[in-house]
């Protein structure tokens, strides 16, 4: 009788937890595949502040950094519906002047009409979902290219502003509260209890991703990554909200000006907002597998014109954001109202902050990173007494480098199959 000897296998091999160090390299190992992310425009930002706190002291003041928010608002809002635009390797170039008609429209309502500032600010909405339900439909049913097609967007929408406003009146912006939007301030507890609520929210949403990854056997950041992440939040936010808090009137006997701006959590709900539509949907997955490559979605089974037309409709709903915002910081609205350096800023945001010209790649947060870097430089040269002319000039020079980063690095990742 022969027995047979039984092998007892023991615990599976887990893998090693990701340590600080490994996290360190992969980063690094990521970069230089290519893989750069916002790297170059959140340097850019610490570079020009920097050098614009040096040269103008006045640049680091509590009423220049209120200031910046309200400044690069409208810009950024706008730039945040362009980067959904951008993710497919399309083009808005009437972005601008559709922010200009929105804000017609709610001037008209709101104004002229005399409707509350509810059904102005929905109307100008609606007409931003029927000018990008126009555009995705031309492009997307019609086949005509995004460029021509928005190109004509942008020479209608100037007549249409004109026609709008009596070829050329102005109309002022009387409602209390469509003026707060863009010139008035939270209290200042308010405003720390927000920036609580959105350190908390984010850890919650750290943490829990990070137990679940590790639930399901995934690999996970270091907790000591993730608690870095948190703390630099809370500690950016706290800064933030300190400074903003602080007196900013220069005679408080007439005026008390201290406070978070209005317009800066409107900012960072549609942050969140659409930072979850791209990256924790299945439609935002559908817009990068369209972007990364349009015929394979298609067989995948993906509605190709459905996305391409959604994408234009967000892309105008967000420049009627950013028309409502301008409209309430001009306290009015004329013909020019998104016309003039608009959407050159609002395209130079998107692109300067991280998204890709050619598609698949770019995120919300992008946007508002390149908005800062065009409000800074935009602030920092007007404070310094440049002229406009030499603003564009600048401004131009980054987005081109911007740009030569983004095919440099999509090269580089194509030579070494990190793509």
């Amino acid at each position: 009788m022969t027995t047979t000897a039984v092998k007892k296998e023991g615990p599976a091999a887990v893998a090693p937890a990701p340590t600080v160090g490994s996290h360190v390299r992969n980063y690094v190992s990521r970069v230089r595949g290519g893989d750069i992310g916002a790297l170059p425009a959140v340097l850019g930002l610490i570079v020009l502040c920097t050098v614009f706190a040096v040269m103008r002291p006045s640049f680091l003041t509590a009423g220049n950094f209120a200031n910046l928010f309200t400044q690069g608002a409208a810009v950024t809002l706008i730039a945040m519906g362009l980067v959904f635009v951008l993710l497919l390797g399309e083009i808005d170039l009437s972005a601008g002047f559709a922010s200009g008609v929105c804000a017609a429209i709610l001037a008209n309502v709101a104004t002229v009409l005399g409707y509350p500032w509810y059904v102005a600010v929905l109307a100008a909405v609606v007409t931003g979902v029927v000018i990008g339900t126009t555009l995705g439909v031309l492009v997307a049913k019609i086949g005509i290219p995004s460029f021509v097609v928005t190109l004509a967007g942008f020479l209608a929408f100037q007549g249409i502003v004109l026609m709008l406003m009596d070829d050329g009146a102005n109309i002022s912006i009387r409602d209390d509260t469509l003026v707060a939007i863009a010139n008035r301030n939270l209290p200042p507890v308010l405003g720390w209890a927000l920036a609580a609520a959105a350190v908390a929210g984010y850890a919650a949403v750290q943490l829990l991703r990070h137990r679940n990854r590790a639930a399901r056997g995934l690999l996970t950041d270091p907790l000591a990554v993730v608690a870095a992440r948190i703390g630099a939040l809370a500690l950016i936010l706290g800064v933030a909200v300190y400074i903003l808090n602080l007196e900013r009137s220069r005679n408080v006997l007439v005026t008390s000006l201290k406070g978070v701006p209005i317009v800066v959590p409107i900012i960072a709900i549609l942050l969140v907002l659409w930072t979850f539509v791209l990256q924790r949907t299945s439609y935002g997955r559908h817009v990068y597998a369209v972007g990364g490559n349009k015929e394979a979605a298609r067989r995948a089974g993906i509605n190709v014109d459905r996305i391409r037309i959604s994408v234009f409709v967000i892309c105008s709903s967000m420049a009627a954001v950013g028309g409502i915002v301008a409209a309430s910081r001009a306290n009015s609205v004329d013909p020019n109202t998104g016309g003039s350096n608009v959407l050159l800023y609002a395209v130079g945001a998107a692109v300067i902050g991280g998204t890709s010209l050619f598609g698949g790649k770019g995120r919300v947060l992008d946007a508002v990173l390149g908005g800062a870097v065009v409000a800074v430089i935009d602030n920092g040269m007007g404070l310094m007494g440049y002229s406009s002319g030499v603003k564009y000039v600048v401004t131009g020079v980054v987005l081109l480098l911007a740009a030569s980063v983004d095919a440099l690095s999509r090269r580089r990742s194509a030579a070494t199959g990190t793509r």
